[in-house]
């Protein structure tokens, strides 16, 4: 025997399953708001007894909000705009939602059934089908997807930072590069391999390291990308988390840079 079915009938299926789900639910939101439009009575409708003015609006409600539905999902092909979709379906089915109204009333309420109040019935049944066809479109409208990005750093060029290394002791110079911190006309560099103090000025540091990976975030702090671990704000209050557990600040000038990046 040959086995049926396969992948594609589970396709199938589960869109199946999930057209009768949304369905369902619309039902159940269009009886709910029958319920409710024959528990207010509005348009002169609790001059009927109970019974009939909850199974006119019921009638009413999930009939014509039926027709609107199927209209809606007849033009998602054409109209994949879900409000220029919306407004479309419910202004072309109010005139069919209105004759459908008008034979509830003549049949159930025993109304006349005259033309002369089509028009004045039109203007009742566009608003309340319109509210309904916008409560549907924002049950099933997607959220936006959020995607988000960080920059991936990749390893720094060796001539990029050998003119600054030069200037580190023999312990430090084949170090991971962390951070510079300025301190008047002197540096502390932070390593892997500790912390280290040297004779030059801040801007002739950047410099010397404005081919490697890395990011001034603060008048008096440069680091390295790829030392970095996390970035937060506290009470307008940057802060930069680098390897080792050293943290520096940033300020909100720098901040665009580590935005552009990813990191927040």
């Amino acid at each position: 025997m040959r086995e049926r079915g396969g992948m594609g009938g589970q396709t199938k299926s589960e869109g199946g399953t999930e057209t009768l789900r949304r369905w369902g639910v619309d039902l159940a939101v269009l009886i709910a708001i029958g319920w409710l439009m024959g528990f207010l009575g509005p348009f002169a409708s609790d001059e009927l007894p109970a019974f009939k003015r909850h199974l006119y609006w019921m009638i009413c409600m999930v009939g014509g909000g039926l027709i609107g539905i199927v209209a809606d999902e007849l033009l998602v092909r054409r109209l994949p705009g879900v409000w220029v979709r919306t407004a479309v379906a419910s202004m072309a089915m109010t005139p069919v939602v209105t004759l459908f109204v008008l034979s509830t009333e003549h049949l159930l309420a025993g109304a006349p059934f005259r033309w002369s109040s089509y028009g004045f019935l039109f203007l009742q049944v566009l608003p309340i089908l319109a509210a309904v066809m916008v409560v549907r479109a924002l049950m099933w409208r997607r959220a936006p997807v959020r995607v988000e990005t960080r920059t991936v750093i990749a390893p720094p060029l060796p001539e990029a930072e050998a003119a600054f290394r030069r200037r580190l002791s023999a312990k430090r110079r084949g170090a991971r590069l962390i951070a510079i911190e300025a301190h008047d006309h002197y540096l502390k560099v932070h390593t892997d391999a500790g912390e280290e103090m040297i004779t030059l000025r801040f801007a002739d540091a950047l410099a010397e390291l404005s081919q490697a990976h890395g990011w001034r975030v603060h008048r008096s702090w440069w680091v390295a990308a790829d030392a970095v671990e996390a970035v937060r704000w506290r009470r307008g209050v940057g802060e930069i988390r680098l390897v080792g557990g050293l943290t520096a600040p940033v300020s909100r000038t720098r901040a665009p840079v580590l935005k552009a990046a990813g990191w927040f």
